[in-house]
Formats: structure tokens, C-alpha cells, sequence
């Protein structure tokens, strides 16, 4: 099985080491000193799950390079969507399947006018990991899943031959008729955790505890659900008891992409997460208070670091 890994950040580095491990023809697409690094010394992913260190590691800047593959998991920047869609073109052939494990519910919807309807599946990437140094990555915990489904609901060929190589590398894989449902679920995790830990500076485990911020956890996530149903995703009633219960089991010392993020001066995915709550919220007459608050409180550092 030929995969791609465009973006080879921590979801992209953490699950694209695995299926190599495995036994999958993976390349890497990244640039800069990482690529430099997983050049000359590989790509290495350090996990309570057991180190992987692939030498050599396949990797380039251009896909075109790469020729025609069965899957890429795309793992990009929000703000990197539509540009990296165009470029991975070549790569795409008439089975090729382009999974998009972003932060967010919409890359899906915005690749489709780029590759065509039949090039794009959904996914969600569960796992706490980031590139700890050139060539490194570093996950955090041992919980580590991939969910992926068509568009429309239907079991395919190809779905399934991707939930074998999952299965074989060894971390829990789901191929989902109702992708669209566990996106949203996702959603109203990511978007909440990320805004609430970025904007308290605290690692998930201190927050989720403390009985004044755990009410704020669970208004943002109701928002975020009233907000999915309004746009008519099927959302089920125990999804807050679901969210929460995550959130519990998070390793304390977790942070989501977004804080890191913050935390080293780059630029937020703010305008897809807590922003896109805001706007959806806007479009549809869904009041969004407590994520206009953390959307407003975070949009000074979107672009990074204040001068």
C-alpha cells in the first residue's frame, strides 16, 4: 500500500511512523529543517507506545516526486488547505483516497471543489504528539486512533483495505458509516479544549478539574453541539457526557496543537476552531457566548506573537 503524509507535524508524523513500521510504502511531505533531518537521520517518533525509528526515511517537499498513491493522509494547517490540495495533484489517481485529519469539520468541504468528490474520504486523528525537534516527534499518553469513512455514509473497497493496514499497525482504527457525526464529535472536544487550555495557559489536567473552569468546558461544548445540529449533523444526546468523559481521561499534562502553539509565538488555527463556532453560531441564530469570549480573548495572537 503507497500512503503519503502531507504534513508531517505530529498526527501525520505519529501515524504515517506506524503504518511505515508496518510494513506501508510511506512518503513524507515536509520542508525545512525537518525534512533536512528525517533525510539525513530519519524520522523518529518517541512514544509510551514504543519508540519508532525509520532509516531510511522516505521524505520530499514535492509531490510530484511521489508519483500516484492508494491514500494520503492529509494533515496541513488549516490555513494550508486549498494551496496543498492544488499541490498534491499529482499524486492523485482514479482509487486514490485523500483522508484530511485536520483540527476542524470543513477541510473535507473545501477539497472537494479542488480533487473531485471521489478523491476525498473524512477522517479524524486522535492522538496527542508534536514535533518535539527536527525529525522528532513526540507524542504524549499511548491513546492513539484513526476514524475514517466516505463522504456518504457507504462501506468501500478502499476503506476497508485502509482499516486492515491500520489494524496491522498496531492502533485503533474505525471505518465509520456516520463520518460526518464523528467529526462533529470530535469538533466539540477540539474546539472547546483548545481555546479553554490556550487561553488559560494550563495544561488539560488542572482546568477539566477545577470546579469553576469545568462549567465553562461544558457550556462551550453545548454550544458547539446546538450549533452542529442546527446545520442538521446528527448528534447524539449523551455527546456532552461523551465529550467530558474524554476530557477526563486526557493525560494531565496534555495540551492541544493550538496551546503549543501559542505558547511558541506561531499562528493559531483560532478562525477554524472556536472562530468557526462563532460564525457558524452568526450564520445559523445559535448564540455562542462563551466561545465568543475565547475567540475574542485568543484573535490577538492568531497571527502569532504581538510585535
Amino acid at each position: 500500500m503507497k500512503i503519503a503524509i502531507v504534513g508531517t507535524g505530529g498526527v501525520g508524523g505519529g501515524f504515517g511512523a506506524a503504518l511505515a513500521k508496518a510494513g506501508a510504502d510511506v512518503t513524507f511531505i515536509a520542508r525545512g529543517a525537518h525534512l533536512a533531518a528525517m533525510k539525513s537521520q530519519g524520522l523518529k517518533l518517541l512514544s509510551p507506545r514504543g519508540d519508532i525509528h525509520l532509516v531510511p526515511t522516505q521524505a520530499t517537499d514535492n509531490p510530484a516526486e511521489v508519483g500516484k498513491v492508494d491514500f494520503v493522509l492529509f494533515c496541513v494547517k488549516q490555513w494550508d488547505v486549498e494551496s496543498a490540495g492544488e499541490r498534491i495533484k499529482p499524486m492523485i489517481g482514479p482509487e486514490t483516497a485523500v483522508i484530511p485529519l485536520q483540527n476542524g469539520v470543513d477541510a473535507a468541504d473545501r477539497l472537494l471543489p479542488i480533487l473531485g468528490a471521489g478523491a476525498v474520504m473524512g477522517g479524524v486523528a486522535q492522538i496527542s504528539a508534536s514535533i518535539a525537534g527536527p525529525g522528532v516527534i513526540q507524542q504524549v499518553g499511548t491513546f492513539m486512533r484513526m476514524i475514517f469513512g466516505e463522504l456518504d455514509g457507504r462501506k468501500s473497497a478502499r476503506g476497508e483495505r485502509l482499516l486492515a493496514q491500520c489494524e496491522k499497525a498496531g492502533f485503533d482504527a474505525t471505518l465509520s458509516d456516520q463520518i460526518q457525526t464523528d467529526l462533529w464529535m470530535k469538533f466539540i472536544l477540539l474546539a472547546t479544549n483548545a481555546s479553554m487550555v490556550a487561553l488559560a495557559r494550563q495544561p488539560i489536567g488542572g482546568l477539566r478539574d477545577d470546579p469553576d473552569i469545568r462549567p465553562l468546558f461544558i457550556a462551550a461544548a453545548n454550544e458547539v453541539m446546538a450549533v452542529g445540529r442546527a446545520r442538521g449533523v446528527k448528534i447524539p444526546d449523551n455527546a456532552i457526557e461523551t465529550v467530558m468523559s474524554l476530557t477526563d481521561h486526557l493525560p494531565p499534562p496534555q495540551r492541544p496543537s493550538m496551546a503549543l502553539d501559542l505558547e511558541r509565538g506561531n499562528r493559531l488555527e483560532l478562525p477554524w476552531l472556536s472562530g468557526k463556532v462563532v460564525e457558524f453560531g452568526r450564520q445559523l441564530g445559535v448564540p455562542t457566548p462563551t466561545h465568543n469570549l475565547l475567540y475574542a480573548m485568543l484573535k490577538p495572537y492568531i497571527m502569532g506573537k504581538p510585535a
